[in-house]
């Protein structure tokens, strides 16, 4: 199989031999998952279609021994890529090679400065398809990765945020209308916080006394709620899932949610309509899925349709909160 993405295919032109590397924070790519080597990344997603092929794929939270060899794909967010490098650079022994490839329109370029910065020797390897890649080496860094996590408060919670993470230490306008409107419409019981991010709804429900199960695709995410829910002295369970893969055969009496539109710089409306058209086996009779987004985003139809009817609970222009009940019975 031939390579689908554009940085893919710049590495696939390479003579280099990839056995045993990682392949750290890839886009999905059937060249990739037929190929060689050990995935790390924070998406669950993307771990479960290499694991599909039978490929070895971790988590940042839990990599095995270190590789010869290392290709990083530089993320959309730089913070992210930051982090990813020092991470690198802590857990690979000092001198392991190291290759990082992106796009142009991503922010590779940038990498340079980053690079010296980090005091490490960069030189250009290759450049097409609007994608570069550049080789160096790992070296140790004063900087501890663990120094990326940072704390902000809102909505009367102190909640953990990391680049990458849905709204990374600010305070989204459409989860506090969301907010505003679970004062009087979130149901007792157990909840389900779908898209989780830095837990912010998590905490927030956990906080009126709901049984909250948190789930998000990313690694990062999963971990943030945990820190949030923990620096608040609350009780939640967070698990990485994709949409509702973890969760087979739960039901809850709510499903909460600010779901993403966007996969790195594309509009990707999948996991939301995901999570409108699966909902209804995982709610309880009478459940609710409460859900904000963007007025512009075409979510009435598939509510329709898995529902039978909605209504809409607040809308400031810019935001929509949407309620849909499950029949009774």
């Amino acid at each position: 199989m031939s390579a689908e993405t554009p940085v893919c295919q710049l590495l696939e032109r390479q003579d280099a031999d990839y056995r045993g590397w990682w392949w750290v924070a890839p886009p999905r790519d059937g060249w990739l998952e037929q190929g060689e080597g050990t995935l790390i990344s924070a998406d669950v997603s993307v771990r479960a279609a290499w694991q599909a092929q039978g490929r070895p794929a971790l988590s940042p939270f839990s990599p095995e021994a270190p590789p010869p060899g290392v290709v990083l794909f530089w993320p959309k967010s730089h913070a992210l890529g930051e982090w990813w490098l020092l991470w690198l650079c802590q857990i690979l022994p000092e001198g392991t090679p190291m290759q990082l490839v992106g796009e142009h329109q991503g922010g590779i370029k940038r990498v340079l400065k980053v690079l010296a910065a980090l005091g490490m020797g960069c030189r250009k390897l290759d450049s097409a398809r609007r994608c570069s890649l550049f080789a160096t080496r790992s070296a140790p860094q004063p900087l501890d990765p663990e120094a990326v996590w940072t704390r902000f408060e809102a909505a009367g919670l102190t909640l953990a945020s990391h680049p990458g993470v849905f709204g990374h230490g600010k305070f989204d306008e459409g989860t506090g209308l969301l907010i505003e409107q679970l004062e009087t419409a979130l149901p007792r019981g157990q909840v389900l916080d779908m898209g989780c991010g830095d837990g912010i709804l998590a905490a927030w429900m956990a906080k009126q006394g709901s049984d909250v199960t948190a789930v998000d695709v990313s690694a990062f995410a999963v971990e943030a709620t945990r820190r949030s829910l923990a620096a608040n002295g609350l009780n939640g369970e967070a698990l990485e899932s994709d949409v509702y893969s973890a969760l087979a055969g739960r039901r809850f009496d709510a499903i909460v949610s600010n779901p993403p539109f966007h996969q790195e710089r594309s509009i990707d409306y999948g996991p939301a309509a995901r999570l409108i058209q699966e909902a209804p086996q995982h709610l309880t009779p009478g459940g609710q899925l409460i859900l904000v987004a963007n007025a512009f985003l075409p979510y009435a139809d598939p509510l329709e349709k898995a529902f039978g009817g909605f209504e809409i609970l607040a809308d400031n222009g810019r935001f929509r909160v949407y309620r849909a009940r499950l029949a009774r019975g």
